[in-house]
């Protein structure tokens, strides 16, 4: 089993930066795939960035120049940089975790098995 605890989560203002970490422990060496999601109540989770165990990247298209994800293999961390941050954005926050790794770009929600209990961000105007 793997466990994921994220942190990092708070109230900010708009055009502010938070960084959100994941910290995954447990059986570390089944974990290739990497991911962060958000949800808001009442919508749909949606996808905001996925990391392969070599370091490529996929995010969703209206947060490439905002966001940044990245992850510490040695530290078995996962980091979600957010930097201008707007009013849209906040949502729960998410760290997923699977051991598929030839997919992990294309992932999509259903294809990570292990998941934190999120971390809640919130952004005002």
């Amino acid at each position: 089993q793997v466990q994921l605890v994220e942190s990092g989560g708070g109230s900010v203002q708009a055009g502010g930066s938070l960084r959100l970490s994941c910290a995954a422990s447990g059986y570390i060496a089944s974990i290739y795939c990497m991911g962060w999601f958000r949800q808001v109540p009442g919508k749909e989770r949606e996808g905001v960035a996925n990391i392969d165990s070599n370091g490529n990247t996929r995010y969703k298209d209206s947060l490439t120049d905002r966001f940044t994800i990245s992850r510490d293999n040695a530290k078995n961390i996962l980091y979600l940089q957010m930097n201008s941050l707007k009013p849209e954005d906040t949502a729960m926050y998410y760290c997923a975790a699977d051991s598929g790794d030839w997919y992990c770009l294309t992932a999509s929600g259903t294809d990570f098995n292990y998941w934190g209990q999120g971390t809640q961000v919130t952004v005002s105007s």
